[in-house]
């Protein structure tokens, strides 16, 4: 338990340089906020119920990992990031993929956590259902998000143009659900296994 311990004060001590680097003159303020927002959400909260449910370590790089694409897209905006400008430039390609990326963790990443809050919390055990319903809470989640982008067009009208990241592509909403559901169904696939012997294990 030590050992695991300083591994979440290292990565949550990397986090905060990480953020403060990404708030430290971002390209627009405001998208900067909307963008790294549950970073801060969820830090709060991973603290706050520190002492009484902690993840695997598993859980927590991955979360680590995705608060880091947040706060990249958050600085550069997810249509400006400047390796996947080059990308685009270099490959010929029709946009910045970043957001795709960002996309992509947003069910990646909460799947594993999801699997693990209903593996610990409910009587439910690895298998179809538990499958199904991590993928299911995935999708709801990048729908929710899909509605948050809306009610902030609505909003701020034009000034929410670089969070939105449609990079005038009309079917946007639905790739960025599409690629999360990817996200979602890749994780359990590839990492279940791995997160089984975690939790077999003991948190750590």
């Amino acid at each position: 338990m030590p050992q695991s311990r300083s591994l979440h004060v290292s990565l949550l001590i990397s986090l905060l340089i990480i953020l403060w680097w990404s708030g430290y003159h971002p390209k627009d303020r405001f998208v900067w906020l909307l963008e790294t927002l549950p970073a801060f959400v969820a830090v709060v909260a991973l603290i706050g119920v520190y002492p009484r449910f902690r993840f695997t370590s598993l859980a927590y790089v991955l979360i680590w990992l995705h608060a880091i694409v947040l706060a990249v897209g958050g600085h550069y905006t997810y249509a400006e990031m400047p390796l996947f400008n080059w990308l685009r430039d270099t490959l010929d390609l029709s946009r910045n993929h970043y957001d795709r990326v960002g996309h992509v963790f947003q069910g990646f990443v909460p799947a594993m956590v999801a699997r693990e809050i209903l593996l610990r919390r409910s009587p439910l055990q690895p298998g179809k259902w538990l499958f199904f319903l991590v993928t299911s809470v995935c999708l709801a989640i990048s729908a929710f998000y899909e509605l948050i982008e809306w009610w902030v067009a609505v909003a701020s009208g034009s000034a929410a143009t670089a969070f939105l990241a449609t990079q005038g592509d009309v079917w946007d909403t639905q790739w960025d659900m599409f690629l999360a559901l990817c996200g979602a169904v890749t994780a359990q696939l590839i990492l279940a296994s791995w997160h089984d012997r975690q939790l077999a294990m003991g948190v750590r």
